[in-house]
């Protein structure tokens, strides 16, 4: 299995990668929403993406809209990890193509059941 994950903090990037590969994914990073259009664009196959919300040069909603608007990913979960935590934000993300939604700061058993919830 591999994972993207896509936040503009490289300590984040590195908290999560270590959580996934405890869970035998392999683990990209990117650390926009741009840098991760391209690591999509010429990956064989990701089966997960962890996004984050709030990033420069393109943040998560738009990748996420992309990202959903692109038959080539309709296999690909996605879960937001952000620091968005209004019911109308987190709506807005899962009404635009989210699997699930996990907000900062978190716990790394919170994201192994939420990795459990989407059958990884």
């Amino acid at each position: 299995m591999r994972a993207l994950v896509v936040d503009d903090s490289s300590t984040m990037r590195k908290i999560l990668a270590l959580t996934l590969k405890r869970r035998s994914f392999e683990v990209l990073e990117a650390k926009n929403g741009l840098d991760a259009l391209t690591v999509l664009d010429n990956s064989d196959s990701v089966d997960l993406v962890l996004l984050d919300w709030n990033m420069p040069e393109m943040d998560g909603l738009e990748l996420l809209t992309r990202v959903r608007q692109n038959q080539k990913f309709d296999a690909i979960k996605i879960m937001m990890v952000t620091t968005e935590t209004s019911l109308g934000e987190m709506s807005k993300a899962l009404a635009v193509g989210a699997n699930e939604y996990i907000m900062k700061p978190f716990t790394s058993d919170i994201v192994i059941t939420k990795l459990e919830l989407l059958g990884f």
